[in-house]
């Protein structure tokens, strides 16, 4: 996957994890900024910040429960190298743990 294909692939998913969000009607507050950032503030005031990284083409996901590196296998899935999870499970689990409260971002 070369850059191009990596930023085009990596937008959709964050804008397909912004629109599964609105349409879950969790209370999540939810911001696409530029530069391929997806903030989430809960309820309590904690964060999770989903961003693409260039670099490493990857999928980064800062949570209270840490941090992790999604790789993709093919534009809808992406996969963590170190658990095998799925991008769409981590983000929900990661979710629920911080309070928002059960999600399905498979849509």
């Amino acid at each position: 996957m070369d850059e191009q294909e990596f930023n085009q692939a990596a937008a959709a998913m964050l804008g397909r994890i912004e629109a599964a969000l609105e349409a879950s009607g969790a209370d999540i507050d939810v911001e696409l900024q530029e530069g391929g950032v997806l903030e989430l503030e809960f309820a309590n005031g904690s964060k999770i910040i989903v961003n693409r990284h260039g670099a490493a083409r990857e999928i980064w996901v800062a949570a209270k429960s840490g941090g992790y590196h999604f790789k993709p296998e093919s534009a809808e899935r992406w996969v963590a190298a170190r658990s095998g999870e799925e991008l769409l499970s981590a983000l929900a689990r990661c979710i629920a743990e911080q309070g928002g409260g059960e999600v399905d971002l498979r849509g």
